[in-house]
């Protein structure tokens, strides 16, 4: 106990001194006025948050001058961290306005690409690949810049990008477009990312240097739809007290509480353990068709290289360029984009910083050609992904349904329920939500789907467009851990009409049908069976 307590007393002392050795180093770096003003003139019309030890500061809130900068050093400020949205007024933000009410608000968003990996010399890699395809895609007006960690930050300025473009105003797209240039960028690169890094080195020194297995950089793949497939084991158990076999297929975690037999309670034998794999999205495993895992594995970069590029959400903040790191005490310099591979951790000490310019002038539509490649590419994988989906329901619809519920009543499913068939509930819940009730909204809208037999990846689809819609929407990983754990789990049915729950989210509006029914799944299967 008394060796516990020294160590903790150690561990909190080493932290003290290291929080006091960073705030000294702050004091001296922000008293720079280079620095000072690289910091206020990149504000302008941002969200810009001071850092301190213990979390972020208020918001929103911004810089009026630049001495600002240096009162809030003062106060224990360590970083500071910008929006990639422009806005007419930081200060006019709320979390009660509407999505309409940020669109007024918003002059536009800078693409802001965050590359992060906890090893420097493949974010380096990834850097160097996604300027080689801005390049490519007629890009000369962007900069990076060191994270302040083991990463870079890339952004393309807002100028650069189309004002309009299928009738849309390019400034009310945010998240969604730089969304989907993202993702873009990122499936373009990855074939060249894998060649790259297997080029310099093979599996075995790559899995010795990051202290992972072999098999664990490696990933296979489903051959119908190219998403990563599921490693499980397929367990036959003998119950010695019964006389019988079970056979249970879990997942590759370690389940610490022993199996029991069903039926008497008492403890399992494991006879044989087969390991198969699975792909949840075509809902097939290697069980009934071995070749559709086989000849279909490829090096899993993602392992390597966490490339935050996909998380962009309203009032996302990041580190300013020239900011100090809270844990590294490095700074966010701008580096040549050409020269990112000479880059080295020393080149970001705060005492021998030179400072440049981060925001480059670029050309009006610059990145036009950028987006409309994005926008293409996301229109043919819907598409794509709509022919997989008609496919699959179109099998799913020649095997004869044996699986019954309570009683002899056959499941009923309806995969892809339209407006029309929605309770007034749902329906008021899908126009969005504010900020109050997003949580429990969620869980109705998962479980009404779950049980109407609507598959995972149209569950997905739906549920983030939800979230679009709602005046503040939820972390997008939230609700993908909710999406995962709806997944592992059977469905259930969500609260029947009578919970007090949808009164108090207000939108309990019943019309005739709903008194005839007690659940919001029962309202949709009788109006389709009407339909």
């Amino acid at each position: 106990m008394e060796e516990n307590s020294e160590k903790k007393e150690y561990l909190q002392k080493e932290r003290s001194f290291k929080e006091q050795r960073i705030r000294e180093v702050t004091i001296i770096y922000y008293s720079r006025a280079d620095v000072r003003k690289a910091l206020f003139e990149f504000s302008k019309n941002r969200e810009c948050v001071p850092r301190y030890f213990e979390g972020f500061g208020k918001r929103p809130d911004t810089f009026q001058y630049d001495s600002d900068i240096l009162e809030q050093v003062k106060r224990g400020a360590t970083s500071f961290h910008s929006s990639e949205e422009i806005w007419k007024d930081p200060l006019e933000i709320s979390v009660e306005m509407t999505k309409k009410d940020f669109d007024d608000l918003r002059i536009g968003w800078d693409l802001l690409l965050d590359v992060d990996s906890p090893y420097l010399e493949y974010s380096k890699i990834y850097a160097e690949l996604l300027v080689e395809a801005l390049k490519h895609l007629g890009l000369k007006n962007f900069n990076v810049k060191f994270s302040g960690s083991k990463g870079f930050h890339i952004i393309v300025p807002w100028k650069a990008f189309p004002k309009e473009i299928y009738n849309q105003k390019t400034k009310d797209m945010f998240p969604d477009w730089p969304r989907i240039i993202c993702q873009y960028l990122s499936e373009t690169i990855q074939p060249k990312l894998a060649e790259k890094i297997l080029g310099d080195e093979n599996l075995k020194e790559i899995a010795k240097k990051t202290g992972k297995e072999e098999q664990d950089l490696i990933i296979r793949e489903c051959v119908s739809c190219r998403r990563p497939a599921s490693k499980k084991f397929l367990i036959t158990w003998f119950c010695d007290y019964c006389k019988k076999e079970l056979i249970n297929m879990e997942g590759t975690y370690n389940n610490r509480r022993k199996s029991k037999c069903p039926d008497c309670r008492k403890d399992l034998i494991e006879k044989e353990r087969k390991e198969i794999y699975s792909c949840e999205f075509c809902n097939v495993d290697s069980r009934k068709n071995p070749y559709q895992f086989e000849e279909k594995e490829r090096f899993a970069t993602e392992k390597l290289i966490e490339a935050d590029l996909v998380l962009v959400a309203p009032r996302h903040l990041f580190r300013m360029p020239y900011s100090l790191h809270e844990k590294t005490a490095l700074s966010s310099v701008v580096i040549d984009k050409d020269k990112i591979k000479d880059f080295q951790i020393t080149d970001a000490k705060p005492l021998k910083v030179e400072v440049k310019n981060f925001y480059p002038n670029a050309a009006e539509g610059e990145a036009k050609n950028l987006l409309l490649q994005a926008l293409d590419w996301k229109e043919q994988r819907d598409k794509q992904e709509k022919i997989f989906e008609n496919t699959k329901l179109s099998l799913a619809s020649d095997v004869p349904k044996t699986q019954k519920t309570k009683g002899d009543f056959k499941q009923i499913t309806i995969p892809n329920p339209t407006v029309e068939l929605y309770p007034p509930c749902i329906k008021s819940i899908i126009n969005g939500v504010k900020q109050d009730g997003r949580k429990r909204a969620l869980f109705i809208l998962l479980n009404f789907f779950k049980s109407l037999g609507v598959t995972d990846s149209e569950i997905e689809k739906r549920v983030n467009e939800w979230n679009e819609k709602n005046a503040m929407p939820l972390k997008k990983g939230y609700i993908q851990s909710q999406l995962n754990w709806y997944r592992r789990n059977q469905s259930k049915m969500p609260p029947n009409c009578a919970n007090p729950l949808y009164k108090d989210l207000g939108i309990c509006k019943p019309d005739d049908l709903c008194r005839k029914i007690k659940n919001p799944v029962s309202y949709a299967i009788k109006k389709n069976f009407r339909r």
